[in-house]
């Protein structure tokens, strides 16, 4: 089954919560970027830029008790699980108050039921786990998997998808497909379509394209539902990666790049709805300056495996 929402080219306005969550994921990743290139951070980090609004449309679906596995480029989706920047700062700067004392880092976060790494492929196995435990101990919950387009070219993606829908596992896996793997387009790596290899398994398929929140959730909430009941779905999300991989690996030419830009949803929110834009916009940055600059002045984290 696939289904496309939102092709509509003015954006529907969305809610002031939506929005600032959304501008607060963007506000951080910018401000990463200024203090990586003052060396402030500590190891690398991947920015989630232009896909901010795919955590921000599936937060009102998951629950405390589902199990999320997000990836490498996984800032947006612990602001919009936590809403916790001062935690996650510290984590990436190694000071104290950090997520997981400082160890982590940018890539590797475990707190409660959220867990990111920086290895995509193993996700999807351990969320077949996950959810096979839930199913017989915890029916109603779910594990939701973000991976992007390019894991699909890890073997490991099929062999879980092959047991997710044989055991009939409440697993939720969303795709943010930017369509391009760290540098490779997804022309040259993938034959097929998501939605094709999802049938193949027979599990169900959503393409959801554009930033419509409201209209997004409206659709994958009932969708989400059978999840929890054992019927297993990708998410397909069609977004833009506005920069590089991490720093300096960007192959894509200054058309593809323009493109990119020209399909960023902030760009298009902002040219329909700028007043509501320009408002929270100046309250994220604030918000994530004042954080920055409380975050710098804390003592080096400490780790301690008690």
């Amino acid at each position: 089954m696939t289904s496309v929402l939102d092709r509509a080219a003015a954006p529907s306005r969305l809610d002031d919560a939506d929005l600032s969550l959304m501008l607060l994921i963007r506000a951080f990743e910018l401000k990463l970027l200024d203090l990586y290139g003052r060396g402030l951070l500590n190891g690398t980090t991947h920015t989630c830029l232009g896909q901010e609004h795919v955590p921000v449309a599936m937060g009102p679906l998951l629950g405390p008790a589902d199990h999320v596995f997000s990836n490498h480029r996984g800032h947006g989706h612990y602001l919009a699980r936590f809403q916790d920047p001062e935690g996650l700062l510290a984590e990436i700067m190694g000071r104290e108050g950090a997520v997981c004392g400082g160890v982590g880092g940018s890539q590797h976060i475990r707190r409660d039921r959220y867990l990111s790494t920086g290895v995509q492929g193993e996700s999807l196995p351990v969320a077949a786990g996950v959810a096979l435990h839930l199913k017989r101990a915890e029916p109603g919950g779910l594990a939701c998997v973000y991976i992007g387009d390019g894991t699909f070219g890890e073997g490991a993606v099929y062999e879980a998808l092959n047991i997710i829908a044989l055991w009939r596992l409440p697993v939720l896996v969303v795709v943010e497909n930017n369509g391009i793997a760290q540098s490779t387009p997804r022309g040259t790596h993938m034959a097929g379509t998501i939605g094709g290899r999802a049938a193949a398994f027979g599990i169900g398929h959503a393409l959801v394209e554009g930033f419509d929140l409201a209209a997004i959730r409206g659709r994958l909430g009932p969708l989400v539902a059978r999840v929890r009941q054992g019927t297993p779905l990708v998410a397909e999300f069609v977004t833009h990666r506005l920069g590089p991989h991490s720093k300096g690996d960007d192959t894509r030419t200054a058309r593809e790049l323009q493109e990119a830009r020209e399909g960023d949803w902030l760009g298009r929110y902002r040219a329909a709805h700028r007043d509501q834009v320009d408002r929270l916009e100046h309250e994220a940055r604030a918000w994530v300056d004042a954080v920055a600059e409380e975050v710098a002045a804390r003592p080096p984290s400490r780790w301690t495996s008690s």
